[in-house]
């Protein structure tokens, strides 16, 4: 567990749906969301994961839920919801599937399962998830994506794709239902010291790391505080805009 001190944010919500619960980064926003007060609700799609939250948050049992949560199953969002007590103030999302491959040479039945799970099924959450915000009449959204949408790697098209397809749903979001209390954000992390980003850069990343002007990856920890950021009351105004945390990876050529 990351050590963190009590935010000084102020926050309308208290229960958050981390979307991909499981990972590092949602992990650290768990930690700093419990901090301050907040209760995470964590999804998870194995029992590694189930496990990797329980140990990440050993002592805090009370303070968090995790439930299962498969997005490549959309029979398990209403069983997921359920758990959660369909009371979210804040949703978080993090999962992404893997399919690394140049268009030419996929292989064709993967491609549909891939947009199935990551544009389709995320489309029926987020529509779950903001019917019960609007109930709220209050509800935040933040979609964690990733400079690879801009600027994507040979094999990264069907990645950046769904990337790009996710930002959209999220955009909208914010454009139909901000009138009405609910808004949303995308932040795209460049390089990242967790998950995807910490392979890549064991396996040669100083390559990588010499096109950012500041010279490193993005930390976890700096992902996640900026998330925390994002939800406050005082990030509302942020809405159904895209925002890089790349280290100014993105500004030049």
């Amino acid at each position: 567990m990351i050590a963190g001190a009590a935010s000084t944010q102020s926050f309308t919500g208290r229960r958050a749906l981390l979307i991909g619960g499981s990972c590092r980064l949602a992990l650290c926003l768990a930690d700093r969301m419990i901090a301050a007060s907040l209760f995470p609700i964590l999804t998870y799609r194995s029992e590694a994961g189930a496990t990797r939250i329980a140990d990440f948050l050993k002592g805090q049992e009370n303070r968090y839920l995790a439930v299962y949560f498969n997005l490549s199953r959309a029979d398990s969002l209403g069983a997921m919801l359920a758990q959660a007590e369909s009371d979210v103030d804040y949703l978080v999302d993090f999962a992404h599937g893997e399919l690394e491959s140049f268009i030419a040479s996929v292989d064709e039945g993967r491609i549909d399962d891939y947009f199935l799970e990551n544009v389709a099924c995320r489309a029926k959450l987020l529509k779950r998830v903001s019917r019960i915000m609007l109930r709220k009449k209050s509800g935040r959204l933040v979609y964690v994506s990733s400079t690879a949408a801009l600027r994507p790697n040979p094999g990264q098209g069907f990645y950046a794709a769904a990337k790009l397809a996710s930002e959209a749903l999220y955009r909208n979001i914010g454009i139909e239902l901000g009138a009405r209390g609910v808004t949303a954000v995308t932040l795209r992390p460049g390089y990242v010291d967790a998950g995807r980003g910490e392979s890549f850069l064991r396996d040669g990343g100083e390559e990588a790391l010499r096109k950012v002007p500041i010279r490193r990856a993005v930390k976890a920890e700096e992902v996640a505080e900026t998330i925390m950021f994002l939800l406050s009351d005082g990030a509302r105004a942020f809405n159904a805009v895209d925002i890089c945390l790349d280290g100014g990876l993105t500004a030049g050529k």
